[in-house]
């Protein structure tokens, strides 16, 4: 069985990532790379992560601009096979549409509203409505375009999964363990427990897990392990 956890692998140094990734093996299967890691290492470090590890990849670029370029983007990028691929639903179904087109075997990922935004975010920005009708909209024009897994804060899970083929699945980041003092930049939380029970189908989780390394690869796997058994319960 695949794991849930997605760990958000977030730096620019290719020996720590290797180390990151080599020490949670036993409890996650897929890895989010994303543009500092891109734009370090480019292509090439993304695969050679990938054929080092084994590990699945999440590849978080968030495309958004005119559709030919974002299908361009995609393409260049297809060869790795990423197990997703981002891109931002703002951009409209035209860009995932684009996306999808350009890809072979991953499944374009359509990232609705940041979970570092507020209502009140939103407001300011122009938006007539709050985050969840924002993203439940944005899942539904995504998903008719061709997307098939929406990325998602854990209090859209339910309406999003109510208007979206059942076969979609929802990638929810802004979790976060019960016993957990991190402070970031996500305002729209949720224990992992909780999102897994609302239809969650992977979480996003960083720094629970990578904070760990200070204290060494057992400390790190052994947190890594200890989320997902609160998650089956």
């Amino acid at each position: 069985m695949t794991s849930p956890i997605i760990l958000a692998v977030d730096t620019s140094d290719f020996d720590t990532a290797r180390a990151w990734i080599d020490a949670t093996r036993e409890s996650i299967d897929i890895y989010k790379l994303g543009l500092e890691f891109y734009l370090t290492f480019g292509s090439q470090g993304i695969e050679a992560i990938a054929k080092e590890s084994g590990a699945s990849i999440f590849l978080d670029l968030k495309l958004h601009d005119i559709p030919n370029t974002v299908k361009k983007a995609a393409g260049v990028v297809d060869h790795l096979h990423p197990r997703f691929l981002t891109v931002h639903a703002t951009g409209g179904a035209a860009i995932v549409a684009a996306a999808v087109e350009a890809v072979t075997q991953t499944s374009i990922t359509a990232v609705t509203v940041l979970t570092s935004l507020s209502d009140d975010d939103l407001n300011q920005l122009g938006y007539s409505s709050g985050s969840l009708e924002t993203a439940t909209n944005l899942a539904r024009v995504a998903t008719d375009a061709g997307a098939t897994s929406i990325v998602c804060s854990p209090y859209e899970i339910e309406a999003i999964r109510a208007v979206v083929p059942s076969t979609v699945e929802i990638i929810t980041p802004g979790v976060r363990p019960s016993d957990e003092s991190v402070t970031d930049d996500q305002v729209r939380t949720m224990t992992p427990a909780q999102a897994i029970a609302l239809g969650a189908n992977y979480l996003v989780i960083g720094r629970p897990i990578t904070s760990r390394w200070s204290q060494g690869a057992a400390a790190m796997a052994s947190r890594a392990a200890q989320i997902v058994d609160s998650i089956k319960g």
